[in-house]
């Protein structure tokens, strides 16, 4: 995969040995975005993310940002944690609980020479919302509201690299909902890359620009996260979470309708009115269970978004007895799982034009 050069393009090659475990990656990640670390627990996601701060000093391998150098055995260069303009975020908030929420913020901040800090105190209080949390002691806080402060914390370290570690494994649903929104802000707003360890399908979904997919120690496939969701010989994901990705804008609401309409390249989708502002940019989820293919155009039928798209894939799954058709739409990846039956009996072939049938979209917020 081609990464932007001019986004200082981030090399972690590591190879490390730790009683029966292995670690032995060779990554190029983007310098830019959301790169989310995918695997099961014991994969050694939390291993590369130590082995990126410092922390696995037995470590063999290089890391770099750009031209900027933090490890090469080769070289025999190693500048230690403290050294690295990086910042790190747990799975626990790790407050000062004798501190109030503006003292812990201020802890990292007053320690980064002037000259250094890149992120006023200000604009991190605004981006993450904390401004009424300012004078409240960690006790008083929620586990959401002690995870902002602790990214706030981090982020005024003026970091080069932003290392998340399961960030959201430690709250509940309604928590990890609160909080997802200013993850996003982070990544659109600050220059800042954050490599992002998480278990989580929802959170890949919900954040990740770029994904690499490690088990047992090596990293399996890396790349753009719908190229990887949308990628039918390797489910990534898992066959119910198997699905495609597109960022359409708000375009109207329709009060009559109860409907509100978004467009992606020359293509619309229906959904549920909601309140998001007109303009907005969202994410939107379609799995591949709720797409559905036709040759010709149906009628008197319940679904609302049925859209002109061409076949430029056809994967068998013997397993299941289920086809997974790859689909183009609007110049965006989406992909449909249908029954070999029904594949069979429409005869479907790599360049047809088709009818694609999508009976739900998800709006990640």
């Amino acid at each position: 995969m081609s990464i932007d050069s001019s986004a200082h393009p981030i090399t972690a090659r590591f190879s490390l040995t730790k009683k029966q475990f292995n670690l032995n990656v060779d990554l190029q990640l983007p310098g830019k975005g959301i790169t989310g670390i995918f695997g099961p627990s014991g994969c050694g996601k939390s291993t590369l993310l130590r082995a990126m701060a410092g922390l696995e000093t037995e470590s063999k391998g290089r890391l770099s940002i750009g031209h900027e150098v933090w490890q090469d055995s080769d070289q025999k260069i190693f500048i230690p944690t403290y050294q690295r303009a990086l910042a790190y975020v747990f799975q626990e908030a790790n407050l000062f609980n004798h501190l109030t929420v503006s003292e812990n913020l201020l802890f990292g901040f007053k320690r980064i020479p002037i000259s250094e800090r890149r992120i006023p105190l200000e604009h991190a209080v605004t981006l993450l919302n904390l401004q009424s949390l300012m004078t409240r002691y960690p006790s008083k806080l929620s586990g959401g509201e002690k995870q902002r402060v602790s990214i706030g914390r981090a982020l005024l370290t003026s970091p080069r690299l932003f290392l998340m570690d399961e960030p959201l494994s430690a709250l509940d649903s309604s928590r990890k909902a609160e909080i997802l929104p200013y993850l996003v802000t982070l990544s659109t707003e600050l220059e800042i890359p954050v490599i992002y360890v998480t278990h989580s399908a929802e959170e890949i979904v919900r954040l990740c620009d770029y994904l690499a997919v490690m088990d047992q120690g090596m990293s399996l496939i890396h790349g753009p996260i719908n190229d990887l969701l949308t990628n039918p010989e390797r489910s990534v994901l898992g066959r119910d979470d198997q699905c495609s990705i597109i960022e359409a804008k708000v375009t109207r609401h329709s009060d009559s309708d109860a409907l509100t309409y978004l467009t992606f390249s020359d293509q619309s989708l229906k959904i549920s009115r909601c309140d998001e502002p007109v303009g907005a940019v969202f994410r939107c989820r379609i799995l591949a269970r709720d797409v559905s293919v036709c040759r010709l155009f149906p009628e008197a039928t319940s679904i609302l978004n049925i859209l002109p798209a061409t076949i430029i894939g056809l994967q068998t799954s013997s397993t299941f007895g289920e086809v997974i058709v790859q689909l183009e739409l609007g110049g965006c990846p989406l992909l449909a799982r249908i029954t070999y039956k029904s594949a069979s009996d429409l005869a479907l072939k790599i360049g047809e034009s088709i009818w694609a049938q999508i009976k739900a979209v998800s709006l990640l917020k």
